[in-house]
């Protein structure tokens, strides 16, 4: 049975969408996220769950480094999960003074925290379930978890569904060592990470290239490149398979301009969304295009 690592301990939003990535694969928390990806490329698992962005808080900086760094790893799928909380106490009826939860966590409901808990202090832990495992022994008289985490820790639970953004999502990756892409769908995404010259206009030409193309850009962020002050790795999500003549097109003039490259996936978007083409931006132009210039140096037509 393939074997998946995740972002743990038990009960994490990422043993969820692990669940829901790889049912009835067999499932393995690791501590960090950083021990899930180093579990791939040990060999000791087939694959791994990490998360990759927050609506609300952003980019997830550790899944970011993790797969820039060290050998390739490439996203096969993703998931977008709900983001409500359940908030487990100690004590039943004992007042709540310190409330333990990783710090995205905390960030989404801070508010919720504010109203219904006033004067209780915050406290980060390196996950949710974490939190929960901190308040079992004590420390804390109560954690802010993933709804998954009542499965594993018999704590009284004080309220569910708690989010101060109601609609909050985080999206997760399934990602394994390089091999054939999954099939395209019509509604796909494709990540890279590039690192550019540090001059004038490296970021806009980059962006450039998608932009002649009609591809949409889904998310951009920039992540420092370590022991090198000033210089950044840009990762680029768009819409498109890396299989589809635009996307392959697209993919090839980054490799031209850039100092590094390196491919981070293409698979289907977990929400099904379908691509914006911009007119003359469609794969039949780019095949047609490709193959009048072929004729023309075959001297069949002008």
């Amino acid at each position: 049975m393939p074997r998946i690592a995740y972002f743990g301990p038990q009960g994490t939003f990422t043993e969820q969408a692990a669940r829901r990535l790889a049912p009835g694969h067999e499932l393995t928390p690791a501590e960090t996220i950083s021990a899930a990806l180093a579990a791939v490329r040990k060999g000791e698992a087939d694959a791994a769950c990490v998360p990759v962005e927050n609506s609300v808080e952003g980019a997830v900086a550790a899944t970011l480094d993790g797969l820039a760094e060290e050998d390739p790893l490439v996203a096969v799928a993703e998931e977008l999960l709900p983001v409500h909380f359940t908030v487990l106490v100690r004590e039943e009826n004992a007042p709540v003074r310190t409330v333990a939860s990783h710090p995205h966590a905390l960030a989404q409901v801070r508010h919720w925290i504010e109203r219904n808990l006033p004067g209780a202090q915050t406290v980060a832990a390196s996950s949710t379930a974490a939190a929960a495992v901190a308040v079992q022994r004590g420390e804390y008289d109560a954690a802010v978890t993933a709804p998954v985490a009542v499965e594993h820790y018999p704590l009284p639970v004080l309220a569910t569904g708690v989010a101060d953004v109601p609609d909050a999502r985080t999206r997760f990756l399934l990602v394994q060592p390089p091999g054939p892409l999954p099939a395209p769908t019509g509604a796909d995404r494709t990540s890279i990470v590039a690192a550019a010259e540090n001059r004038t206009g490296a970021l806009a030409e980059l962006l450039t290239e998608l932009a002649f193309r009609g591809i949409n850009l889904t998310r951009l962020d920039a992540r420092p490149i370590k022991g090198n002050f000033g210089l950044y790795r840009f990762f680029i999500d768009f819409e498109g398979h890396l299989t589809e003549p635009r996307i392959g097109d697209a993919v090839a003039a980054l490799r031209r301009r850039c100092n590094n490259v390196r491919f981070l996936g293409s698979h289907p978007r977990a929400d099904g969304v379908a691509p914006t083409i911009a007119p003359s931006a469609a794969n039949e132009d780019f095949t047609g295009a490709a193959d009048w210039v072929a004729a023309v140096r075959r001297g069949e037509t002008a």
